[in-house]
């Protein structure tokens, strides 16, 4: 649920935190969850989470406190209320975040005049224990702390570094930032600006899967990434099927934003295109600049004319792992085993690999729901890819 509200010009900053604090919550009955409350001011807008439902009201009231202050909302309401006279500039506040196993996490996305009269985009972050409302340290994500660090920054090094030609001169990934966010396929690294920039100019986030780095993390079973469900993202189970089949029919893939049926400009417009759109057999697809669509690319059809029109018709992702099918890791005999024979099976040759930009092999087809879960693995046997296409 979101709380939203307008707020004309003249209103004192003191008198709009008076109306956000005096704003009753909605809880869901018996258990956590996270609603939307924004405000808006003279072409501004600052949006942030708050959870409700918890049965330890006071518990719950310090966490929101944290989060405000993590999330540095108080500084971005106040920045909003003295752009007031300004109508040539303004603030956008909007946020990403999850709850999952009594742990929330998400980020704020800052663009504008945050501060200073110019332009800049930088995040904010918060990640908490609701069990104690304590705060998530990125060394109680590992075994081993120091170990994971060294290991992270030299996997920036050899797997994130060649790929840099998405960013500006400014592309230092190690050692590591501060700011960090946490997902049930991966780790998210947040930037400053001044050491990350994408060629839209926002700062850089390097989404990381837990697969990629199983071996540093805790594994134990009340850790963090055990509890939001990192353990269930990298094992394939007989539960695998049901999870599987139950994303499929929904359209979308696990901690991918995008979802069948979208618009095309609206996701190019939010995330700013990568790289030119590629053309394939099917269509083209599109790569974007934002952290959870690192190696995942947009399908869609020729839009010859343009994209204005054009929906996304399928989301392959090249890098990831969900409920076991963990790219470059997982073996076609052990996913038939699990989730059984495929409803059809294409061989890829060279040729055909080339005009669907992808590598020689063969692809399983998996019907659930009027959509296709499309599992294409390597000459190897190894899982080279997961598409979701209508």
């Amino acid at each position: 649920m979101r709380k939203h509200l307008r707020i004309r010009r003249g209103f004192c900053l003191a008198a709009v935190l008076a109306l956000l604090a005096g704003m009753p919550g909605t809880p869901a009955a018996g258990e956590a969850a996270l609603e939307e409350k924004s405000l808006e001011l003279a072409g501004s807008r600052v949006a942030y989470p708050a959870v409700t439902g918890m049965a330890d009201e006071a518990l719950q009231q310090r966490i929101n406190g944290q989060i405000l202050e993590d999330l540095r909302i108080t500084d971005f309401l106040q920045r909003m209320n003295a752009l007031i006279s300004d109508d040539s500039r303004s603030i956008t506040v909007a946020w990403s975040g999850m709850l999952a196993g009594e742990v929330f996490s998400g980020a704020a996305d800052v663009s504008g005049a945050a501060e200073t009269l110019r332009d800049t985009h930088l995040w904010t972050w918060s990640s908490l224990d609701l069990r104690d409302g304590h705060e998530i340290a990125f060394d109680e994500l590992f075994s081993d702390g120091e170990a994971a660090r060294e290991g992270l920054e030299a996997y920036l090094e050899e797997q994130v570094a060649p790929e840099m030609s998405a960013y500006l001169l400014n592309s230092e990934l190690t050692p590591l930032p501060e700011g960090f966010r946490l997902e049930q396929t991966g780790l998210t690294l947040l930037y400053d600006v001044k050491r990350l920039t994408t060629l839209s100019g926002r700062a850089g986030a390097v989404r990381i899967g837990w697969n990629e780095i199983r071996e540093w993390v805790d594994w134990s079973e009340e850790s963090i990434p055990v509890r939001i469900g990192a353990a269930d993202m990298v094992t394939l189970t007989e539960d695998s099927l049901p999870r599987l089949r139950a994303a499929a029919e929904s359209g979308q893939l696990p901690d991918i934003p995008v979802k069948l049926g979208d618009s095309v400009r609206e996701w190019t417009d939010r995330e700013h295109l990568l790289t030119d759109p590629d053309e394939y057999a099917g269509g083209r697809m599109f790569a974007l600049e934002g952290a959870a669509f690192r190696n995942v690319l947009i399908l869609s059809d020729a839009v010859s004319a343009g994209w204005d029109g054009s929906r996304v018709q399928g989301i392959r992702a090249e890098r990831g792992c969900i409920w076991g099918l963990c790219i470059g890791e997982t073996e076609q005999a052990a996913w038939r085993q699990a989730l059984g024979e495929p409803d059809s099976t294409v061989d890829f040759d060279a040729e055909r690999a080339e005009a669907y930009r992808t590598v020689p092999g063969s692809c399983d087809y998996y019907e659930f729901g009027g959509h296709t879960l499309q599992l294409h693995s390597g000459e190897d046997g190894l899982l080279a890819s997961i598409t979701l296409t209508e």
